[in-house]
């Protein structure tokens, strides 16, 4: 057992296989309704992608952000080097996945052009569940646009994955990090909006 816990890649591909293991139960308990289990699937697919997005994000606002000035400078190489590169990856590209899945599942559920325009397809104030949802997918396209477009070219900077010098790293460091900030900011009424929504609204 410790040899199969101590191997990441084998943890996981147990933990996936376990996973498929319930998909398939799922799907025999679908009784053969493909739109629905598509749309389980999708769900499931956006959550994970989804709390390994956030995850990250506060593993960075709540860790490493605050923890990094405390650390001796002999030792910051290792955050910078190795650390926050591995995880940035990991970020940026589970940022990307559950947009687009976030998608796709307003796509198949058919409210995506509902939510987007914020409940004023169907009449504002029509369909709230359309105006709060809609209300989160902007919060989380914010959020997404503000990872590849604004966190990590600045990280790269940063992190001397891009040549610059010393004045650039520390404005881009700054800049990353109140990005970052902003996206921790928006999260909860992101996350408020997607955790509810299907409760209160169906």
């Amino acid at each position: 057992m410790s040899g199969l816990l101590s191997n990441f890649r084998n943890t996981m591909i147990v933990s996936v296989v376990l996973a498929l293991v319930m998909i398939f139960g799922y799907y025999h308990q679908a009784h053969g309704d493909v739109r629905q289990f598509g749309e389980a699937v999708l769900r499931w697919a956006h959550v994970f992608a989804g709390i390994l997005w956030i995850g990250l994000l506060y593993y960075f606002n709540f860790v490493q952000i605050r923890v990094m000035p405390n650390i001796p400078a002999e030792l910051k190489p290792a955050v910078s080097k190795y650390i926050a590169p591995e995880a940035l990856f990991w970020f940026r590209w589970a940022a990307l996945a559950t947009w687009v899945l976030g998608v796709a599942l307003a796509l198949h559920r058919g409210y995506f052009l509902d939510a987007i325009t914020i409940g004023f397809a169907d009449g504002f104030g029509a369909a709230p569940g359309h105006t709060f949802i809609g209300v989160g997918m902007w919060l989380a396209t914010v959020m997404f646009l503000n990872v590849w477009g604004v966190i990590w070219p600045n990280q790269k900077i940063a992190l001397g994955i891009k040549e610059a010098d010393a004045d650039a790293k520390a404005k881009a460091a700054k800049t990353a990090m109140l990005f970052s900030r902003i996206n921790t900011l928006l999260s909860l009424p992101m996350l408020t909006a997607m955790a509810m929504n299907q409760t209160v609204f169906g």
